[in-house]
């Protein structure tokens, strides 16, 4: 299994801390759905009080979502 690093973004409110919860289950069908367009596998998925980390089996999608949250921050006030 490649591992390409791993991402971490604060989603959730603090109270998130399982992967059974419905917000977070929504999430990983999410980033399924964008490794199936990717052609490969989320490999890590996991989330602790709102902070959720993931990561891919894809430089390139890792790359891409790493731009997004990089451009998603630098455009906020």
């Amino acid at each position: 299994m490649k591992s390409s690093g791993l991402i971490e973004v604060d989603m959730f409110s603090m109270d998130v801390n399982e992967l059974d919860h419905p917000e977070v289950i929504g999430l990983r069908e999410l980033l399924e759905d964008v490794a199936l367009e990717y052609h490969c596998r989320l490999i890590f998925l996991d989330v602790h009080q709102g902070t959720v980390t993931f990561s891919f089996d894809s430089d390139t999608l890792m790359a891409e979502i790493l731009n997004i949250l990089r451009n998603d921050s630098q455009s906020k006030p």
